[in-house]
């Protein structure tokens, strides 16, 4: 079973920066996409940004492009989000998900909360 593991939210002012950290344990095997997710309270999940292992190509959402970075490792398993010039809106809990061609797994989340 791979499992996600998310790390690093908090809370943080308007403007601010924070990093998150998702690292995967189980059995892990090839080429695979990792993402980051988030969800506000009463609103849909919704897709932040992805880094493909086998291709380095990275994603991301419009409302955090320039804003937000999304990178791999150390390990081949663990991803980071660079997330700069915070916004309240930006306020959610923010969840990993790995995905290959077998299967697509999600962490439990870590909360990040902006004050104005």
């Amino acid at each position: 079973q791979v499992q996600p593991v998310e790390s690093g939210g908090g809370l943080v002012q308007t403007g601010g920066s924070l990093t998150l950290s998702c690292t995967t344990s189980g059995y892990t095997f090839g080429s695979n996409t990792m993402s980051w997710y988030r969800q506000a309270p009463g609103k849909e999940r919704e897709f932040v940004a992805s880094h493909n292992y086998h291709t380095g190509a990275t994603n991301y959402a419009e409302s955090v492009r320039g804003r937000f970075t999304i990178s791999r490792g150390p390990a081949k398993d663990a991803i980071k989000l660079q997330m700069n010039s915070l916004r309240p809106e930006d306020t959610a809990v923010y969840l990993c998900q790995w995905r290959n061609s077998v299967g697509t797994y999600w962490g439990k989340g870590t909360q990040v909360t902006v004050s104005p």
